[in-house]
Order: structure tokens, then sequence, then C-alpha cells
């Protein structure tokens, strides 16, 4: 393994340090999210305050970040969650990832707190901190240019928090490029907290490869193969609402916060509605043979960044619209203020949710009806959520406090905190155990199993097909995928890249030394969610939370998934026998010593 070190910052001293990654680790864990959690596994306590000063924040790379591989131009941010108080990881694409390791750093680690806002300037390998008051309020896109102009490169990239996160909101993310977000789990908080505004990097170094001449053509033949990929030609074409249509026949496309089946105008948010009316161009991450990212002209001549399929539902059907032109602007306004869209849109769900009801009115509103299709409302409350004022300020603290707030807790989709993605479980059964189990709450980028629903499997990886309304019999299924994205996850390797196994693992090779076969690299993975399992378990977790939100236990009225309940107890029993752990959700003796976790 070639790791570099990794820069460690205490912000309450002002001092720089370099940290030297163990070999056995690197090994083990090979990079980004699964070593970080290694690397952060004594400092993450059940007593810890994700916003104090002696919470970490550390930002790693992969070993394929940078490396011009098939869709490897990502990084990792983790800590502990200000929103779950569990395990934080978010994964993040553009370029800011590889200007990094140019430095000759491999991540960053953040501790103490400053005592006014600075900024983090890495100019080649020299750290320094730089004072940004004049920064503060300034949002994401903002302290981009801002940033630039005062280290007077256009190649210095950087990577910052916006209002929502200096107001510590508990779903504010960190934004890079053009909108690339970190978006989920809270970690623009944590950022916010220790009064670091940005992170701005330029690179001048060599990305170190243990094979450059044999990684060099292995990553050429794997990009030509991942161009003439049918996945990549959809999202190419049509970004990631690319089967937006296809979902929403499936009945997995929430509408009017996961109640109802059915909603008229719905194949309007869609990724070639987009594509009809709006779209002008594309943007791709580093080296991204895809181009997933879509550039749109909302009609006044202006290009800007173009919705995903989780901000055109999030801020469409889920709110009973179908209006993507709206949602577009949303998801802007959210980049901007630096706020998760999912978690955003989410929390206003449940407000229109318990509104319908009668359950709050606009007497707790000030005066807003939050009737289904009122968007004027929605942008309303976002404005006010981030700043924490009026009905916003009790928005801005998430679902699970709204729901409490209003004693409808049984009422808020999330798990753990975490409010779920728009991939509805009752219509692709896989996604209720990748939520009820996953290591950072309500989240689908611990496992895309809704892919595999609908036929997206490799025999190679072990995995089977099976109707996407099954139940105990995919236990196993879901958790190799589970598996095989943390391989991704440690890589950094994009999900949408539909890279064969075998390729991936010569690439692994290549790149990092190794003479690894497929279960090996497998073994990494399982490695990984094992230990953040241990994590999460270190800070309060019990098998009591690997549970589904009431409404998802509950038949869709109509739609593609009218109907159907979903086993989820014998679900997850046969998922904890497929783990390896016991009835109580803890991973035994037995498997922690095959893992060579036994000394955790």
């Amino acid at each position: 393994m070639l790791m570099q070190p990794i820069l460690k910052i205490n912000l309450s001293k002002q001092s720089f340090e370099n940290y030297e990654i163990p070999a056995e680790w690197q090994r083990d864990y090979l990079g980004a999210a699964s070593l970080a959690a290694r690397i952060l596994y004594d400092s993450l306590t059940a007593e810890l305050d994700p916003l104090s000063a002696d919470a970490p924040l550390l930002i790693l790379t992969g070993p394929l970040t940078g490396t011009f591989g098939p869709a490897t131009g990502r990084f990792v941010v983790t800590g502990k969650s200000p929103a779950t108080r569990l395990w934080a990881e978010s994964n993040v694409g553009g370029g800011w990832g590889v200007e990094l390791r140019k430095c000759g750093y491999d991540g960053i680690w953040v501790t103490g707190k400053s005592d006014s806002p600075f900024y983090l300037s890495l100019n080649g390998s020299k750290p320094e901190l730089r004072a940004a008051a004049h920064l503060w309020e300034q949002d994401t896109y903002e302290i981009q240019k801002s940033i630039k102009a005062e280290s007077g490169s256009k190649s210095t990239k950087v990577f910052g928090i916006g209002i929502a996160g200096e107001n510590q909101i508990p779903f504010a993310g960190i934004f890079c490029d053009h909108g690339r977000a970190a978006g989920r789990t809270g970690l623009g908080a944590v950022m916010g907290a220790k009064n670091l505004k940005a992170i701005a990097v330029q690179g001048r170094g060599e990305i170190p490869l243990a094979k450059p001449d044999e990684y060099k053509k292995l990553r050429m033949a794997a990009n030509r193969a991942l161009k003439d990929d049918a996945l990549t030609s959809v999202m190419s074409d049509l970004g990631s609402a690319g089967a937006a249509e296809y979902l929403d026949y499936l009945g997995e496309m929430p509408k009017k916060y996961f109640s109802a089946g059915t909603l008229e105008g719905s194949e309007k948010v869609s990724g070639s509605s987009v594509a009809e009316t709006i779209l002008v161009g594309k943007k791709a991450c580093h080296g991204c043979v895809i181009a997933c990212g879509r550039v749109v002209d909302l009609g006044d001549g202006e290009k800007r960044k173009g919705p995903e399929y989780e901000t055109l539902v999030g801020f469409g059907p889920n709110l009973g619209l179908t209006d993507a032109l709206f949602a577009t602007r949303m998801g802007e306004l959210c980049d901007r203020y630096g706020m998760d869209v999912i978690s955003a849109s989410g929390v206003l769900g449940l407000a229109y949710s318990l509104f319908e009801q009668g359950i709050i009115s606009t007497e707790d509103t000030g005066g807003l009806a939050l009737s289904w299709g009122n968007a004027e409302a929605a942008e309303t409350l976002l404005h006010q959520m981030v700043r924490r004022e009026g009905f916003g300020a009790l928005l801005a603290e998430g679902t699970l406090a709204l729901a409490r707030q209003f004693d409808a807790k049984s009422q808020a989709v999330q798990v753990n905190g975490l409010e779920l993605a728009y991939h509805d479980p009752r219509g692709a059964s896989g996604m209720a155990l990748v939520y009820a189990t996953s290591p950072r709450g309500g989240c689908h980028n611990q496992s895309d199993y809704f892919l595999a629903d609908i036929g997206q499997v490799d025999d190679a990886l072990g995995l089977e097909y099976f109707d996407r309304h099954a139940g105990a019999e995919k236990a196993t299924n879901v958790a190799r995928h589970q598996d095989w994205r943390t391989v991704g996850n440690a890589l950094v390797l994009c999900h949408f890249a539909n890279v064969p196994p075998e390729t991936v693992l010569d690439l692994v090779n290549a790149a990092c030394g190794l003479d690894w076969d497929l279960d090996e690299l497998m073994r990494s993975g399982e490695r990984a969610w094992n230990l953040k399992r241990r994590i999460n378990l270190n800070l309060g977790l019990l098998g009591a939370n690997d549970c589904l939100p009431a409404p998802m236990l509950k038949a869709l009225p109509n739609g593609g998934a009218e109907g159907y309940i979903i086993p989820f107890d014998e679900m997850l029993a046969a998922y904890y026998i497929a783990r390896g752990w016991g009835e109580d959700g803890v991973p035994l003796r037995e498997k922690m010593d095959e893992l060579n976790l036994g000394s955790l």
C-alpha cells in the first residue's frame, strides 16, 4: 500500500502534524470510509457531543481517488452525526479530493475549535489557517468564488459550508465544485461548530500507484467498457432520475410523504422530462466518462446545476408537486444554504402530512397553509429553516424532533434520526433491510439494492435475482450487496459506475500492490461493515433500532405496490443469520474473530 499521511489539525491550538496510517490498517480497510472507521474507532464514544471541540471531522480519499479510473474522483467525510449521534459518513464527487492527494495527503483530520471563523488553505504541502470572518454568511457557491480569488488560482478547489453549517442545522452538508454535496448525516454542522468555513486545496504532485503502467492499461480498458455500458448511457442522457418513470410504475417513488401510491402528473418529475425541457448540458466529476451531472436553464439564460432524482421527488411528489422547475430551484437553495435535500424535503413532507391530519394548524405554522401542492409555503419554510426562524426553527431540528413535538413519532419516516431516501421499500422490498441496518440511518447509499431488485445482480458477487417483493430469501443477497458497496466506499468508486467486480479487483491490486482474489476484496467490505456496526453499538445502538418507520409497514392504497406488506420481521431474522449476528443484532464473537476484529 502507498497511502500518504493524513494532515492532522487542532483548531484550538492552531497546530499541524502528520499522521502516518498503520500499514495493516491500510491493507485491511483499503481507504476512505472503511479506513476512517478504524482510525476513529477509539474517538467515537456515547458521551461525545458531535458539536463539541473534541469531536473529530475526518476527510479521507481512497486508493483510486484521482487515478482516472472509472468514476473514481470521489472522497468521504466522516465523524459522529449530530442528527443521529451514530457513525457519520458522507460521500462526495467533483475534483476536491484529487487536489488533496496531489498536495501529498490522503486525508485531513480536524479536531478542536477556533475562537473565530477560519478557513484552511493547503497550497501544495503547506497548510495555513486564514481568517474567514468576511466569508461568514456567504453561501457555498460564493465562498468558492471568494477563496479562489484570494488564492489567485482558478485551479484551487474549495470544500465548505453555507449558512446551514454555520447555524449548526443537524442536516447541514459540506459542498464543493458544481453543487457536489457531502449532504447526509450533518457533518456540515460539525464543521460549523468548529468555526471552520472551508478547506481550500491546490496540489502539484503525483498520485501514488504501486504499478502505474499496469494500472494505466487497466483503467483505460475499464473506462472504454464503462462508456459503452447501458446504465452509463441512461445516466449520461437522463441523469440520476433516468429511471424515475419506471420507479414510479413499480410504486417505489413516494408521494405525499409516503402515503399515496399515485399522483397525477408524476411523470413530469423525471430525467426524460428534464432533458426535454430545461437541460442544456452535462457536468462530470474528475475523469468520469458518465457525466451524470445536469446543467439546466430555467428560462433566465443562466446555466445552473440540474436536479437529481432525490431532489425532484423530495420537492416534487413528496409534497404533492409535479413541477421540475420548482424542484430545481429548491435544490439550488439547499445547495447554496448548505443543506441536505433529502432531510430538508423530508421534514417538510412530515409537516405537510401532519397539517393534512389536523395535528398542526396555521397557528403552529405562522399562518402558512401546508396543503399538498403548496409550493410557496415550502419555499418560505426552507428560508425559515436555515435561519431557525418562525415555524422553520422547529423544522430545523429534523423529522424526529418535529414528530416528537406533536406526539407523532410513529409517523416520522426515518431510521435512527436520518430521513429515508426516496425509494419506498414497498416497491422494492430489499430496501427495507438496507434502511433498517445502514450504519448511518435511513440511507440508500450503503446499498442501492433497489437496482438489484429490478435485475442488476452479478454472479461474481454471489448475488441471485429475487422478485422485488420477495422476503427473507433475499437477506443474504442484501448483506453481500452492502459489503460490495462498502468496498466501493473505501476505494472510492461511484455507485453509478457499473464496473464488473473482476475489473475492480484488478484495479485495486494494481493501485495498491496487492495480490487479492475477489473473496478477499469482499471480506474487506464485510470487515468494515461489522466495524461500523461495532462503533454504533458503542454509541448506544440496540437491535431494536433495526426497524422500519410505521408507515412503511402499511400497504399503499394504489399504484405499483398496491396492497403489498413487507414481511419485515422474517427478513430481519434471516439477515442477522446471514451476517453472523445474534438475535440481538450484535456480531457474534466467532464472526468478529473471523474478520480479525476480535480485539474490538
